[in-house]
């Protein structure tokens, strides 16, 4: 069996997916191929994942480095599972467009990777390489899994669903934790005996939550949500306010939803900012504190004492579930074949239940969400399937459309002044030597 992690010079996640599966009994005889483009990152992940193959469990995989786009087919070559976690652009130079651009214009962001004018120009330049990425993995290992892990979420791996022959799940950190987050921060020691998630990736809903004696806990939820939104500031305000004026809980942290709405970061009212103690330019914040760290974590990575325990990643679960037959339940991210959600689009990359076996993922269907969620859902959907549209068909007009249509975008700028900074976000990225379409 052959595992292909791409974009492995993301050195720390690529120890938490492959110390996973070193540490998985069916999966650790495995060869592991870590491709990357940044040969230094390489190097160092190279070295990491050798150190763990040596020092957990009793790991036997055979670990090998592919450097560059030259060397792209052969690490692909016969791999039956292919994990994806590139960065196109990185911190510098695109990821840093698409913020201080926007800014001049009068557009501020928190996280800037999923959704909101960050989230189109990422998805654009990510799909102009998982492009070539589909190809070799339709000639050289056609029936392998891609495990997409790689955001914007819904608009790589709706792209990679609807237009490649890749097989294809999107997987997120925050389905796992969601309802325990909650729940602690709530102050609630409740045990959850039943819960059901769904809608799109970082705005999935938390529909029903039932303690193990059948107790419906969302009565109390709401009440001690709204309490302490009321009596101080933390970190999740967003979404407790989704709790209060939406009815429930979604997936992904607050500083992330509140840039997928028109709601809290309103140039008029800049009063909500601190209201809802939103953090603005945070995505930024997170990229020069991760580059310090890894200053002074990488050398310990791969120092050759490294050790892991098991994470909660869904990557190794789903393989060794494939592998042994043996059936688990994720949160997964796919293509909204049949109606798995009544309510929004088919063309729609959505996040459901899914049952894992030897034969494959296995979405569930759900039904209707309540209204008021499938209609937030659609304020994100929109820009996506635009997002995807504009890569696909190559024309710059689409861009300009999932802009227009983006709840934050459009709640802040006029119609002018957005084409005006789409297109100088596609020239910054064109002259950096990044293809947009």
């Amino acid at each position: 069996m052959k595992i292909t992690f791409m974009g492995a010079g993301s050195t720390v996640f690529a120890k938490n997916v492959l110390g996973d599966v070193l540490l998985t009994e069916a999966l650790r005889e495995c060869e592991i191929a870590l491709y990357d483009i940044d040969g230094e990152r390489l190097e160092q992940s190279y070295r990491m994942v050798c150190a763990l193959n040596r020092n957990v469990g009793e790991s036997k995989a055979s670990v090998k480095k592919y450097l560059g786009v030259e060397n792209r087919r052969e690490a692909l070559h016969g791999a039956n599972f292919v994990v994806n976690a590139i960065a196109v652009g990185g911190y510098k130079p695109c990821t840093v467009f698409d913020f201080e651009i926007p800014k001049k214009y009068g557009l501020y962001q928190t996280i800037g990777d999923t959704l909101g004018i960050g989230g189109i120009f990422r998805g654009l330049r990510t799909i102009h390489v998982m492009k070539d990425f589909a190809k070799d993995m339709e000639q050289v290992c056609p029936d392998a899994l891609l495990l997409n892990y790689t955001n914007p979420m819904a608009i790589v791996s709706g792209y990679m669903q609807r237009f490649t022959g890749v097989k294809t799940v999107g997987l997120c950190h925050s389905v796992q934790v969601c309802t325990q987050h909650l729940l602690s921060g709530l102050q609630m020691d409740a045990k959850v005996g039943r819960e059901l998630i769904a809608g799109i990736n970082h705005m999935a809903w938390l529909l029903e939550v039932y303690d193990t004696q059948g107790n419906d806990l969302y009565p109390e939820i709401r009440q001690r949500a709204k309490k302490k939104n009321a009596s101080q500031k933390h970190g999740d305000m967003v979404r407790y306010d989704y709790i209060d004026k939406l009815g429930y809980y979604c997936t992904e942290s607050s500083e992330h939803n509140a840039e997928y709405n028109p709601f809290y970061i309103k140039s008029k009212y800049p009063e909500l900012i601190d209201r809802f103690n939103i953090p603005i330019d945070e995505y930024l914040r997170r990229c020069e504190n991760q580059i310090r760290e890894w200053n002074a974590l990488g050398p310990k990575l791969v120092a050759g004492d490294i050790t892991h325990v098991r994470t909660h990643e869904y990557a190794s679960r789903i393989m060794e579930s494939i592998v042994t037959n043996t059936p688990y339940q994720i949160g997964g991210n796919v293509q909204n074949h049949g109606g798995l959600i009544e309510n929004l689009p088919h063309d729609a990359c959505v996040e459901v239940p899914c049952l894992v076996d030897g034969a494959g993922i296995h979405p569930t269907r759900v039904g209707r969400l309540p209204v008021q969620c499938a209609a937030m859902n659609m304020t994100n959907i929109n820009p996506q399937l635009l997002t995807i549209e504009a890569a696909v068909t190559g024309k710059k007009e689409h861009i300009y459309h999932a802009a227009m249509l983006e709840p934050h975008t459009a709640a802040e700028l006029s119609i002018d002044d957005i084409i005006k900074m789409c297109d100088e976000l596609f020239d910054a990225h064109e002259s950096a030597g990044y293809k947009i379409l």
